[in-house]
Parts: structure tokens; C-alpha cells; sequence
């Protein structure tokens, strides 16, 4: 009988050699349970943290759902994104003037703007202050008043032409060919140009 082997026990509950049998403390399984469900929410709580901070530092104060603020983003009945504009050509008197090298470009310009229906005032050359220096195709000058207005019809003729106002007090405006010019727009997309121009654009009531 081994020395392990407690005094009065034997056969089947004798214990042979010289070491004790390694004992093992049963794994507590609802422990590493509680611990992974623990970890789940841990992971779950600093991702909706996250979410807040972006919210925080997003947020304009509007508190309505993602879904409410898209409906913002639709056009409002009879609001548009730029003003309408309803004047015709005939309305319009424009001084033609040349600011390029190239000889005969105004009186050209101006022939084909009266065929289109403008009203044609002064044609020559540019002054000294814009002559040769409009490098793109154009220059249309008015009034303030015009910005809105006899300039969004008259450039609807001129591709890339810049628009700028200037002091007079008068309804007439100036298209100042610059270096980049070669022709009016073909007149069916002017007049594709001009007609958009009376036609309302929807714009949104806010936010997207």
C-alpha cells in the first residue's frame, strides 16, 4: 500500500505511487459568460459614446431625425434658386465694343445681336481701359439694376462671358469682346438659354 494511501482504504480506493493526483479547480463557465456579455456592452457603449461626440461637435442644433431634415432639401412651391427674368431682347439696348486686335469684330457681333432682336446702340472699338486686356470672351457691363437682369439676357448669347456692373445711371449695357472671342453662341441654344431664363428654378427651404 502506497504512503498516499489514506490508513483503513484500499483495493478499488488504494493509491499507487509516490505523488498526489494533480487536482483542477473546474472551469467556472458562467464567469467567462458574464465576462463576454460584459466586454459586448463595454464595446456597444464607447461606439454610441462616438456617435454623441460626432453629434456634438455636427450638430447645429436642429434635434429632428436625419429623415425630417431631408425633407428640407425639397424645392418650395414658387420659391426659386435665381431670379426670373422675363425681358426680351427688344427691350435690351447693347453697345458693342471691340477690345481685341482683330478689325471688324464688333460691327459683326452687333449685326448678329439685330438679327437675334436686340436694339443695338454704340459699335467701336474698346476704351483704353479694357481694350486688350479682356482676355476671356466677353465683358458685359450695366447698372446694378442690369446684374439681374438685361445682363443674364445678353449673356445667354455669349459663352463664358463675365458679368460686372458699373456706375451709370442708364438702361443700356456694353458687351466688350475680349481676346477668347470668336462667335455668338449658335442661336438655337441662345434661345434655349434665353428661354430657361423666364422659367422659375425650384430651390430647397433649407439644409441638406
Amino acid at each position: 500500500m502506497s504512503m498516499l494511501t489514506p490508513p483503513g482504504m484500499g483495493g478499488k480506493y488504494r493509491i499507487t505511487g509516490d505523488r498526489y493526483p494533480r487536482m483542477r479547480r473546474p472551469r467556472n463557465r458562467r464567469r467567462l459568460v458574464v465576462a463576454a456579455i460584459a466586454a459586448v456592452a463595454a464595446l456597444g457603449l464607447a461606439g454610441w459614446g462616438t456617435v454623441q461626440l460626432i453629434d456634438v461637435f455636427t450638430d447645429d442644433g436642429d434635434t429632428r431625425t436625419t429623415a425630417a431634415r431631408k425633407t428640407d432639401c425639397k424645392p418650395v412651391p414658387g420659391a426659386s434658386a435665381r431670379p426670373v427674368v422675363t425681358l426680351k431682347p427688344a427691350q435690351i439696348t447693347v453697345n458693342v465694343y471691340n477690345a481685341t486686335p482683330r478689325g471688324g469684330l464688333a460691327k459683326a457681333a452687333a449685326d448678329e445681336l439685330k438679327k437675334r432682336g436686340f436694339t443695338i446702340g454704340k459699335v467701336g472699338n474698346a476704351t483704353a481701359a479694357y481694350d486688350k486686356k479682356v482676355l476671356n470672351t466677353g465683358l458685359l457691363l450695366g447698372s446694378p439694376t442690369a446684374v439681374n437682369g438685361s445682363l443674364q439676357v445678353l449673356g445667354t448669347q455669349v459663352k463664358g462671358a463675365m458679368a460686372k456692373a458699373d456706375a451709370r445711371k442708364t438702361a443700356d449695357v456694353d458687351l466688350i469682346l475680349g481676346t477668347a472671342f470668336t462667335t455668338l453662341l449658335p442661336k438655337p441654344t441662345a434661345d434655349a438659354a434665353l428661354a430657361a431664363l423666364a422659367k422659375p428654378v425650384p430651390a430647397p427651404s433649407g439644409k441638406c
